[in-house]
């Protein structure tokens, strides 16, 4: 079968590959296009420094994201975030572990293909309870490194054990590069999808072709994700990929995970960097379509 006859095939299947992009007419709920997240936002404190740059900078941030996972965080830290994030109208998303790359396995160490599996039952189950603990302390959003959790999570969903308005956010270590996958993923429960960073912008609009969910994509990433900074394309990102969370990473910075004490005010620091560059991307958004602000 020729390469166009495949083409054609896919399209019977309900996957095309576009030439032209064509404009995404989703929304979120609000009729806006976009929304910022923040990601790396390893606890309140972090998350203050967040709230007050972005307060400085006249930022909107609708989400910030945690990577080192529930486990690494007090239930006081917990329900500081979430306290915050109701003052502030900011979805607090909190990841899930345990994970390949901290456990006892070696593969991660060579490869970051597994770096957040859940290695065996046993760690599955202890990722389910710290869902249950998150729950249990307010938070509605959920950032899920593994495939067999987010099907577990969403049948928990479905029986009623978890909450109904649950964000489940598949993480960027689950790799997202073509439409079919991100149509499995939202099957299987995801209702935000972080998509791969380096990928064109006619592949996220396949994506978005097939799914009715948010995708969420780095504007600018960490080097440990590809070091990419795509500025010059958020408008036509926002254009394709609507109802998108733009995410704003730094790279040529520290690793993070999993953050303490020791990495404090490194933390903080990264926290207040990624708000400013969400302000560049936001100037450059207003400079390349204006229309699209404010929010789209």
């Amino acid at each position: 079968m020729t390469l166009v006859e495949m083409r054609e095939t896919m399209s019977g299947l309900g996957h095309r590959v576009l030439g032209d992009l064509p404009e995404s007419g989703a929304r979120f709920p609000d009729g806006s296009r976009w929304r910022i997240e923040i990601p790396s936002c390893e606890g309140p404190r972090v998350m203050r420094a967040v709230v007050e740059q972005a307060t400085e900078l006249g930022v909107p941030v609708h989400r910030v994201s945690q990577g080192s996972g529930v486990m690494m965080l007090s239930d006081t830290e917990i329900t500081e975030m979430v306290q915050l994030g109701a003052a502030h109208g900011i979805e607090v998303n909190l990841f899930l572990g345990p994970r390949g790359a901290w456990d006892t396995g070696a593969q991660a160490r060579v490869t970051a293909a597994v770096g957040g599996a859940a290695r065996g039952n046993a760690a599955v189950a202890a990722c389910l309870a710290e869902a249950d603990r998150a729950c249990r302390l307010g938070v509605r959003s959920l950032l899920v490194g593994d495939l067999g959790v987010l099907d577990l999570l969403h049948r928990r969903k479905e029986a009623g054990d978890l909450p109904a308005d649950l964000v489940l956010k598949t993480s960027v270590v689950m790799p997202l590069t073509n439409a079919p996958t991100a149509a499995v993923y939202e099957r299987l429960g995801a209702t935000s999808l972080n998509v791969s960073t380096d990928l064109p912008v006619a592949d996220l609009a396949e994506m978005r072709a097939v799914t009715s969910v948010p995708l969420d994509i780095y504007v600018e990433c960490p080097d440990d994700q590809g070091g990419v900074v795509r500025s010059y394309e958020i408008a036509s990102m926002v254009r394709a990929m609507a109802p998108v969370y733009l995410k704003f990473g730094v790279r040529n910075a520290p690793a993070l995970y999993p953050v303490g004490e020791h990495l404090a005010g490194t933390a903080e620091a990264l926290g207040r960097e990624r708000v400013r560059r969400a302000a560049l991307g936001l100037r450059l958004l207003a400079e390349l379509d204006p229309e699209l602000l404010p929010g789209g």
